[in-house]
């Protein structure tokens, strides 16, 4: 049995992170809550995927986000015409790529900044590992 990861994270910017990765990449909403203990939250991930992401917002309660350009999130789209497609869905959702911190990630990839300042890279290549 393969485990599932998830990815949680709080957040002050719960409607525009949905926009960000529903919208923008693609994600499917998989299930939200609301009031759950002080909490709304949602998670979003491809149904199939063995991962998802987590985002939470409290009220009444702000927390400080602490992102650097080196927090990645990095999708591997090895098939140049769905890698494409990704690319310019962010851009037609009004995200534009950033210049990666490393540099690295801009010869095969496109660089995407959340509402919350973390980045997410979209990889024109195939994981290896």
């Amino acid at each position: 049995m393969i485990p599932k990861l998830r990815v949680a994270r709080p957040t002050n910017n719960l409607q525009p992170l949905i926009r960000f990765y529903r919208d923008g990449l693609g994600l499917s909403e998989l299930g939200s809550f609301t009031n759950h203990g002080g909490f709304d939250g949602v998670m979003l991930g491809h149904p199939q995927a063995p991962y998802h992401l987590e985002f939470t917002t409290q009220q009444d309660h702000l927390i400080a986000p602490a992102p650097t350009p080196e927090h990645l999130l990095v999708f591997y789209l090895p098939d140049h015409s769905q890698w494409l497609l990704a690319v310019e869905r962010m851009q037609e959702q009004g995200f534009a790529p950033v210049v990666a911190y490393n540099p690295y990630w801009d010869q095969l990839g496109r660089t995407f900044e959340d509402p919350d300042g973390y980045r997410v890279v979209l990889q024109h290549a195939a994981w290896k590992y």
